[in-house]
């Protein structure tokens, strides 16, 4: 699908240009947001931890609540805390209407990037309510390219899961959401590292040249590992949350995994930056996002970020 007139017109947002020259310069970090479903402060002091030591953060879906701050307000509580984000953009609960408007108000709340997807099923959440799903994520991609006559445009990226089912569809799946406009791609969770090459190769020889940003799971807790497995457990490198919980310290052992898995993905052509993955029980959101803040300083150093201080031993 040709790029539409007015998304080739318009300029790149502030927060998008940066992040593409932080890419072309070094590897890029985008974190999960790991913080409380509905609180601010909650969400302000996980940001306050992540800064610093992340190129953006990304506010996806919460695993186990379905009424949660809209995305545009979550960027703007990270931007309180000097953190960029990267906004989850789902079809689950709003009609195109709702969801145009949403891209606007992320775009305003200056995003980097928009993560469209069509989204999990509210039946899946703890709250049951009626589907919309006005549109799916090829859709929304095509939406966010256009929307609103924005001043500027954030990137828009979208999902690919390689080793998830129907596996064989995957490839094609994406390329449709890459023709409708995406600019990022996230490879999530395939097994390990060889698995992961092959995934972006067959990105790569697909002719995608946009960024590929691939999952990193952080795990450092047996809540974490719990969360973690709930959405990926059969798409990890083998044994690998195994061998993180049955280490003396688990905490430890989680941050060196996941550093060693970082700096093996990022060795794998094609590949632009890492996702840390991560995900907690309620009451170790702090932890997880101070997890993830101690990876990216161990691969990068605090002076890619152009930081400070150390994020020190994790706990």
């Amino acid at each position: 699908m040709p790029m539409p007139d007015a998304a080739r017109a318009c300029p790149r947002s502030p927060a998008a240009a940066n992040f593409l020259a932080t890419a072309a310069a070094r590897p890029v970090v985008v974190a999960d947001l790991v913080a409380p479903a509905l609180s601010a402060d909650g969400v302000r002091a996980c940001a306050a931890e992540i800064a610093g030591f992340a190129d953006a953060c990304l506010t996806g879906d919460h695993p186990g609540a379905r009424i949660q701050f809209p995305p545009s307000y979550r960027a703007r509580l990270l931007a309180d805390e000097g953190v960029t984000a990267w906004a989850g953009i789902n079809c689950r609960d709003r009609n195109r209407v709702a969801l145009e408007g949403e891209i606007a108000a992320c775009a305003d709340a200056g995003v980097a990037g928009v993560h469209c997807v069509t989204g999990d099923h509210p039946g899946t959440g703890h709250r049951a309510a009626a589907a919309v799903f006005d549109l799916d994520s090829i859709e929304l991609v095509a939406l966010a390219r256009t929307a609103a006559a924005l001043p500027s445009r954030p990137l828009c990226s979208v999902a690919h899961a390689p080793a998830a089912p129907p596996a064989t569809k995957r490839l094609a799946r994406l390329l449709a959401k890459i023709n409708a406009g995406a600019d990022v791609v996230f490879v999530d969770h395939c097994g390990g590292a060889g698995r992961l090459a092959d995934a972006v190769a067959a990105v790569r020889a697909a002719g995608f040249d946009g960024l590929v940003l691939c999952c990193v799971p952080v795990v450092t807790s047996a809540g974490a590992a719990e969360v973690v497995a709930s959405f990926a457990a059969e798409r990890l490198p083998p044994g690998y949350l195994d061998a993180i919980m049955s280490a003396p310290d688990p905490a430890e052992s989680g941050v060196t995994a996941a550093v060693h898995f970082a700096e093996a993905t990022l060795e794998v052509p094609g590949v632009n930056g890492v996702n840390l993955s991560a995900g907690a029980r309620p009451g170790q959101e702090l932890a997880a996002t101070r997890a993830m803040a101690e990876v990216s300083r161990r691969v990068l150093g605090a002076r890619a970020f152009g930081h400070p201080r150390s994020a020190g031993r994790v706990s």
